[in-house]
């Protein structure tokens, strides 16, 4: 996403970001529609520095299931410019959630999925006859779901090869969609990453094994090890590539825009890169979280009491409606959150 200030006209250019060459498309003030000759490398925004940096945001970088295989309905909050936040009526038997740039992924009990909000590159259309989906991911403009068999579908911006899945891979348990990159953890614990890589985020690294969850930022990719630490490769600029000395017993990640989240098994979360709009500050005193996940320039925790916690940009979704509760699931995407809320 080009990220236009109000009072901006239009911007034309070529930008050196962190060693990247961004090519940076017109942006017009008057929409906020992306189209094809929009989506750019990188895109330019206010940074925590002087130096330009990437900030098309990740999506949901992995599934958010609730616990125990339970379901319910999903409620939305945030930006409504491309009806993300608009949740197909009569929705239910949700067991599982993923947000995208600007659009949604929903599991349902019966291992269909049903996908709402911008489709202009074909993310919410979702494939005929997709069955037997266990996961799904979304990534910018591009959409994931994991089958029972261990085969990955899918569907969306192919633009970087992020919608080519792989010939032959199988035996997959787990997805994450990045901006313009996809990752499989596979059940011999590697992981196999495909699609855009200028920074990286593509190149998974050699020997790495033992991995048990994996999320994927936008220019960057994580992986957590069954040892309780965590592993990340790409893109650096603002530190989301550099876990923090020393952490460990960490039983979740999360990845977005230019920052890092990591739950551990005590409960407490652990936040790690660009911190622009208080979007690492985790709130003094948080504990009892039992997941996370991480929009554009938000990040959202889930408590035992089936409450949530946000921080960050409150323009992006950050807000949490009032009085939301019985939530089994969390989900951010680039300016906009979503949760599973138990019926």
């Amino acid at each position: 996403m080009i990220r236009c200030p109000n009072t901006l006209t239009r911007i034309t250019g070529a930008v050196l970001i962190g060693g990247l060459l961004a090519t940076v498309a017109a942006c017009n003030a008057n929409t906020t529609t992306p189209t094809t000759s929009s989506i750019p490398t990188a895109a330019v925004s206010s940074v925590p520095t002087a130096t330009a940096a990437a900030t098309v945001a990740v999506a949901s970088p992995t599934t958010a299931t609730p616990a125990g295989g339970a379901s319910g309905t999903v409620v939305a909050w945030g930006q409504h410019d491309h009806g993300q936040t608009t949740v197909p009526p009569d929705l239910s038997g949700v067991i599982a959630i993923a947000a995208g740039g600007y659009h949604v992924l929903a599991l349902m009990r019966d291992g269909t999925v049903v996908a709402w909000g911008y489709n202009q590159l074909h993310q919410t259309t979702v494939p005929p006859g997709l069955s037997g989906v266990t996961k799904i991911a979304a990534g910018h403009y591009h959409s994931l779901a994991l089958r029972s068999d261990g085969s990955v579908v899918a569907w969306g911006q192919n633009t970087y090869g992020q919608a080519k899945v792989p010939a032959g891979i199988s035996g997959v348990t787990a997805i994450a969609a990045g901006g313009y990159h996809s990752l499989a953890l596979k059940s011999d614990g590697t992981v196999v990453a495909w699609g855009l890589d200028t920074s990286g985020q593509a190149k998974v690294p050699a020997g790495l094994s033992g991995v048990t969850a994996i999320a994927a930022g936008y220019l960057y990719s994580l992986a957590l090890k069954s040892d309780g630490t965590v592993v990340a490769w790409g893109d650096n600029t603002y530190g989301q590539a550099k876990v923090p000395t020393g952490l460990s017993g960490v039983s979740a990640i999360a990845a977005g825009n230019l920052h890092g989240l990591a739950l551990k098994a005590n409960g407490t979360v652990v936040a790690w890169g660009s911190n622009q709009h208080g979007q690492v500050a985790v709130p003094s005193g948080l504990t009892g979280v039992t997941a996370i996940d991480a929009g554009d320039w938000h990040s959202l925790a889930l408590k035992s009491d089936d409450t949530v916690v946000a921080w960050g940009d409150h323009v992006q979704g950050n807000t949490v409606p009032s009085g939301l509760s019985g939530v089994i699931a969390i989900a951010g995407g680039l300016n906009f959150s979503v949760a599973i809320v138990r019926k």
